[in-house]
């Protein structure tokens, strides 16, 4: 049983009702994977020129509140966690804006047992209240506030360093140069051993690279949104950085759990994305019956299809799908042995080519903050 069939069998999408979890339909098919390390082939990949990291990562975002803003089972999060490990997955991606705080501290309990075999990525640059986790208005990438951030991070992790630290969004208050300079700092402390930017401009990427070496970026990208193909993973490529696409799923609209029925519960983040309102997910649904029509012709799920697709992109793309589904972990770490020829990707992105998405892929208030370039330094 795939996504697709779980999906149709519990009536998730009827006319009518809300995106809701579906725990116990996601655990009875696990048992059509094989779920043991051996069974499981997952590459590796750099990052940079020197991060190697498993060709897939698992984000935890939604480990202390789904989109539906349920609260799922945190024995159960560490257990997926841990399978991830078993099945090879050595990438995990928290921030210290989801919770605020508590899927650091998810994280830091689930791999505690092999936390020096993985490499963690955390976020900072949000205005969060150090102490209370309120969320503040704006951003904040003040060198004091790294600093202070990074030792709430460290704790809350139970690690001694952090593998790979972004920047969540480029400050438009702070120069990239005092940014990368209290990373440095931080470095030469070892509390940190990599770094990297998350939706940033251009401009400042290279800012950024010219004062200390950028490992990775971390930008939104999937079969439904392919913004950074056109000037940031060429940057990439030229500068030997590492890409790190988030929303790899497309918040699960690839997957095929959205649909012209689908109403979004009350705050899911996908409620006020344009792409999914009524007037444009009818458009856009067309993307997920050409990853269904392939998924069948491959015998997978549109899942693995769309995470596949972005495996072939480029040999330094590790996209980091996210879930609160046994089921979803292990159909989704078997995403690297779905194998087209080259002729089959050509029709594939022959076919893709003539889809054009309709909507914005985030509410304007977050969305103001992508590809924002960092001020100058003042003389």
């Amino acid at each position: 049983m795939n996504r697709r069939d779980i999906l149709k069998t519990v009536g998730l999408a009827a006319a009518g009702t809300a995106l809701l979890p579906f725990d116990s339909f996601a655990k009875a098919a696990t048992q059509n994977f094989n779920t043991t390390n051996k069974d499981t082939l997952i590459s590796r990949r750099k990052l940079g020129k020197s991060l190697e990291v498993s060709a897939i990562g698992l984000g935890v975002q939604n480990m202390s509140r789904t989109y539906q803003t349920t609260i799922p089972n945190r024995t159960e999060m560490h257990n997926i966690i841990r399978k991830a490990f078993d099945n090879g997955i050595t990438l995990f991606d928290a921030a210290e804006a989801y919770g605020p705080f508590e899927v650091e501290k998810i994280l830091g309990e689930g791999v505690a047992s092999f936390r020096h075999e993985i490499v963690i990525e955390t976020k900072f640059g949000w205005n969060i209240d150090q102490s209370t986790g309120k969320r503040l208005p704006g951003l904040n990438s003040k060198p004091d506030h790294i600093k202070i951030v990074v030792e709430g991070m460290l704790k809350r992790l139970r690690t001694d360093r952090i593998d790979l630290l972004f920047q969540h969004r480029v400050d438009p208050e702070v120069p990239i140069e005092d940014v990368v300079g209290t990373i440095k700092d931080l470095i030469n402390e070892g509390k940190v051993l990599h770094y990297g930017l998350s939706e940033p401009g251009a401009k400042t990427v290279r800012r950024a690279q010219a004062i200390h070496p950028v490992t990775a970026i971390q930008n939104e990208y999937s079969l439904l949104w392919r913004g950074p193909e056109e000037t940031i993973i060429p940057l990439c490529e030229e500068l030997g950085i590492g890409f790190v696409p988030w929303s790899p799923l497309g918040v699960g609209f690839l997957t095929g759990a959205i649909d012209a029925n689908t109403n979004f519960a009350s705050g899911d983040i996908r409620g006020v994305e344009s792409r999914f309102s009524k007037e444009n997910l009818l458009n856009n649904l067309a993307l997920v019956e050409m990853l269904k029509k392939w998924a069948i012709k491959k015998n997978v799920t549109p899942g693995q299809i769309s995470l596949a697709w972005l495996l072939a992109q480029k040999p330094w793309i590790v996209p980091i799908p996210g879930t609160t589904q046994m089921a979803h972990l292990l159909e989704n770490s078997k995403a690297e042995t779905v194998k087209l020829s080259a002729d089959e990707w050509k029709e594939f992105n022959k076919e893709l080519n003539t889809i054009k998405i309709s909507g914005e892929r985030l509410p304007a208030a977050v969305l103001q903050y992508s590809n924002v370039e960092a001020p100058l330094q003042k003389k």
